[in-house]
Formats: structure tokens, sequence, C-alpha cells
């Protein structure tokens, strides 16, 4: 990550994260050796599982995996936000502005990245990363990361049996390295859309101010753990709603699927699953109350409604047309279902199949 800041000096924000960033559990080295082969075993195993339970298929070779710890987490992240952000932003911004306040609004702008990723970093087991990391030819190629600390913690709060749990963490992860790297369409797709709000962001600002007293109101909604929207929420504009409702749709049919296909594929090949499954929702369910504040003002009580919502909408089409079926919604970005189709199943199946 090199060259001068931009609006995010990202350096900073990396660097910030990595040392804010807790430290995760404390093991042997020995063991932690033996986890992180383990759970490169376990996503290697999950592969013919996804793809024997969805019929989706993905060339393992041009997505390497990769088993890291937080530091590294924040500081790929970071390179990630940058490639996905800059781009739209040096567009955006005005001509001319002093070299002085671009210096201190990337350095503000990076602490407050840089926090937020630490936090992040404590709580995400594995993710697959849209762009490709540093030394990869193809930008088009993604990678697997699987956060060893995370899943080692978890598993200890859970009480489960930690090889299971890990393949139970690899099938869900290995699920989203397929639906990459098996439709075409589906990465430039979601980056564009998430482009789109930023560029919404940017040409957004001149009416902040007016927006003020619902931000602020997002805040004390956490603080006193009330229902409430989300910072990002709490400033978009009309238009950008509407763009965040299609990520939100796409982003949910992602994450529900990853989440039916580890259920689905787990009984035949993970003993304990059932037991993993209500440990982590309860896990879910019952956060901190500093934590569901925070999950509430980063918008992470949306994520969690975009697995239930997804995973509905996935089992019951799936129920109607069975998994080929429903596989139909991976041909194009008009057959991803709308925010009403989301909650609505037979909606999207009328709409596509005509039935």
């Amino acid at each position: 990550m090199t060259g001068g800041p931009g609006i995010v000096d990202w350096d900073l924000a990396a660097e910030t994260g990595a040392r804010l960033v807790r430290p995760g559990p404390q093991i042997p080295p020995e063991q932690a050796r033996a986890a992180v082969a383990e759970l490169r075993a376990a996503a290697v195993e999950a592969r013919a599982h996804v793809r024997a339970y969805t019929g989706l298929d993905a060339p393992a070779h041009r997505t390497p995996v990769a088993v890291v710890d937080r530091p590294t987490w924040v500081r790929s992240n970071a390179q990630g936000l940058r490639a996905l952000v800059d781009p739209v932003i040096d567009r955006l911004q005005p001509a001319g502005m002093p070299a002085v306040l671009r210096e201190v609004g990337s350095r503000v702008t990076a602490v407050e990245a840089g926090a937020g990723l630490a936090f992040l970093a404590g709580k995400v087991l594995g993710q697959y990363e849209l762009f490709a990391p540093p030394g990869v030819d193809d930008p088009g190629t993604g990678r697997l990361l699987l956060v060893a600390p995370n899943i080692v913690q978890a598993e200890r709060e859970l009480g489960v049996d930690p090889s299971d749990f890990r393949l139970w963490v690899c099938l869900h992860e290995e699920t989203h390295r397929v639906q990459f790297g098996a439709v075409p369409w589906l990465r430039d797709h979601i980056v564009g859309r998430i482009q789109t709000l930023v560029e919404g962001a940017q040409t957004g600002l001149s009416g902040a101010a007016e927006r003020l007293p619902d931000l602020m109101a997002a805040v004390s909604a956490a603080i006193r753990g009330e229902p409430g929207p989300s910072l990002a929420e709490a400033v978009q504009t009309p238009e950008q709603r509407v763009v965040l409702a299609e990520v939100t749709a796409l982003m949910s049919l992602l994450e529900g699927h990853a989440d039916v296909v580890m259920d689905g594929v787990g009984p035949s090949v993970i003993p304990s699953v059932e037991t993993i499954r209500a440990q982590f929702q309860r896990r879910r369910e019952n956060p901190t109350r500093i934590d569901a504040a925070l999950r509430r003002l980063l918008g992470l009580d949306a994520k969690l409604r975009q697995y239930r919502e997804g995973a509905n909408f996935v089992r019951g089409v799936v129920g109607r047309v069975g998994m080929a079926g429903f596989n139909r919604v991976w041909e194009a970005p008009e057959l991803v279902p709308t925010p009403a189709e989301l909650i609505d199943p037979p909606a999207w199946v009328r709409r596509v199949h005509c039935v």
C-alpha cells in the first residue's frame, strides 16, 4: 500500500488498527501450528462437500486459502477498502484542496477507520477477500481468509468440539469462495454497487448538516440499548437507501446461501453440528451491552438479519423448485431477489420460473 494519502491514509489506518486490535487467546506455539494446519485441511475438505451440495464449481487454484491473525486481517481489509473506495473518491474530491487540509483530514479518517477495523478484527471468523493480495497478477483473483485466533476463541467460548467447529466454519466460507468463483458477474457487480454508495456519500455531503439530528438519534438509541438506525443509515440520502437496499438483498442472498449449505452438509460430516448451531445462534442473539451498542452503530445487526432472511429465502425457493431451480439466481444480476422478494420467496419463483 504505497503512494501519498488520499481522503483516507490507508497505511495509517492499517497500522492504527493493527496496534489497537486486542490479542487473541493465548495458546502454546505447537497448538497454534496444529490449529492452522487443521484449518487449511478443513478448507480443502469443504470444497467437495460444497460442490456436491450446491451444484456449483469454482477452480480452487485461483483462490488461495490464507490462515491469518488479527493484525493481518486488519491490514488486508485496509488494502481492500483502499482498492474499493479510492478510485471513486479520487474522481469526486474537489480540485485545489490545500495540501495541509488533505493531510490532516486523511489522518483523522485513517484513525477512525483503523479503530473500526480493530473492533471487527476480533469478531470475524473468516471471509472471502474480493481483491487480490499483493503479488497476485490477476486482479480478479480473490482469497479465502480464515482468522485463526477468532475461530479458536469462539470454539472455546462455545464449548464445542474444535475439529467439528473448524470444518463447520470452513463450509460457510468455502461457499462464499464458490459463489464468487463460479458466478462470473458477481464480483464486479458488488464492487460497482458499493462504489455507487460511496459516490452518493461524497456527493451528498452538502446535506449532511440536515441529517445531523438523525445521526445523534442513532448514537443515543444505541447507547440506551433501544432500536434505531445505524450510523450509515442515519446519514444516507434517499437515493443511497435505494442502492443500499439492493446491496443488502444481494448480501443477504450470499450469507443465507452459505448458512443453508453449512447446515445442509453439516449433519453428514460433522457429528456435533446441532450443538454447534444451537450454541452459535445463542451467541449471536445474546451480545454484551457494549457489543450490542456497537453492533447497532456499525450496522452489524443488519448483517444478522441478512443471515436469517437470506437463509429463509434460499430454503423457501429450494423447497419449491429444488437446488437446480434456485441456482438460476446466479445467471444474471437481474435474477437476484429484490428486497420485497427476499422476504417472499414464492414471488421470486413466480417471476423467474413463471409458476
